[in-house]
């Protein structure tokens, strides 16, 4: 460790030393960066108690706006405080939250998105390390207390039209996507150059490139912008088979009676989606009391919704998925590349 490293890390434990023996009242007045590293055994009633004064918090998140509304309805019950929304891409959230900052503004509390987009916002200093006792119930992707933590799982699935697709015909491998029978009949999203990064790589860079070559070259793809869409369009039979849909999204149309059917090609993607704090949070109370309640009460909220929470605890049918992770910080450094190779590749080479 590096004595840079050590002085910070010496300066975490005095400012948590130093909270412990506040009174409430001090307590409630503390700095964003206090409040995020205090452990006192009163955690939970501070952030309750300077919550109820701050009344709201505001979340800028890529989540539905019908799934943020459930998860801030079931906080207000619980807690009383308001959450307030604002929704867009990772890409907006990063740009957005750059601005502000470089502005003076302090309007977000929280961020929860992709980790792509959360390690863009900690390599712009905008994350804050948070100490939380619910971290100890989490699978070990999801936690990165250096600056963000994950809450969901986003995995990238197939997904065909039932009435469209028998299901014994649905590829088995990518390798099944070079017969002429997916001619014009493929769906990719428009921003998942993470996914191809991650099969391509696992693969062997080489042989991932040429196959995928070979399949867009040879069948084209409908390329489209937005998870929900695509899922959506497939469902529609507009785009009959689908190569990247969010499984969670599948499971939910399916759930009230759309004729789609997910299907899984090996490596199966997966995306961890976190949440990070402002280090200029205007409402940190509240701000810390969502935090750990998206790692609690919101995890079985999530798994209720087909999402797939990163609680140990909640439900776990990822397990025999044999999951590839997105690296976002590999990704970061040689995003250009495979950006570069995605367009080349996918975009312009797509109907």
């Amino acid at each position: 460790m590096s004595g840079w490293a050590r002085i910070r890390g010496r300066g975490a434990l005095l400012a948590v030393a130093l909270l412990a023996l506040l009174a409430p009242s001090r307590v409630l007045a503390a700095s964003a960066a206090d409040l995020a590293a205090y452990a006192g055994a009163d955690r939970t009633q501070v952030l309750m108690d300077g919550a109820k004064k701050e009344g709201t918090l505001t979340l800028y998140t890529s989540l539905t706006s019908e799934d943020a509304k459930i998860l801030g309805d079931a906080f207000e019950r619980k807690y009383g405080v308001k959450l307030r929304v604002w929704r867009a891409s990772n890409e907006d959230i990063l740009q957005r939250a750059i601005v502000e900052n470089r502005a003076s503004r302090n309007d977000s509390d929280l961020f929860e998105t992709d980790a792509s987009g959360l390690e863009g916002l900690r390599r712009e200093n905008l994350l804050l390390p948070v100490v939380s006792p619910a971290f100890a119930d989490l699978m070990p992707q999801a936690v990165k207390p250096e600056s963000w933590i994950g809450t969901r799982l986003n995995i990238i699935t197939g997904a065909f039209n039932t009435n469209a697709v028998k299901a014994a015909d649905a590829p088995k491998s990518y390798e099944d996507l070079l017969d002429p029978k997916w001619k014009g009949r493929l769906g990719i999203e428009a921003g998942d150059i993470d996914w191809f990064a991650t099969v391509v790589s696992d693969m062997g860079e080489e042989k991932g490139l040429k196959l995928f070559r070979g399949i867009i070259s040879k069948n084209g793809a409908s390329v489209r912008k937005g998870h929900t869409l695509m899922a959506n369009l497939v469902a529609s039979g507009e785009v009959p088979l689908a190569l990247t849909t969010y499984l969670y999204k599948v499971n939910q149309l399916k759930a009230v009676g759309a004729p789609l059917q997910a299907f899984q090609l090996a490596p199966t993607v997966a995306r961890v989606n976190g949440m990070g704090l402002s280090p200029n949070a205007p409402h940190p109370h509240a701000a810390l009391l969502f935090f750990d309640f998206m790692l609690t009460d919101a995890q079985a909220i999530l798994a209720g919704r087909e999402f797939f929470p990163v609680s140990l605890k909640a439900r776990r049918d990822t397990d025999a998925m044999n999951l590839s992770f997105v690296d976002p910080a590999t990704l970061m450094d040689d995003g250009d590349k495979w950006e570069k190779l995605f367009n080349e590749i996918v975009i312009r080479q797509s109907r």
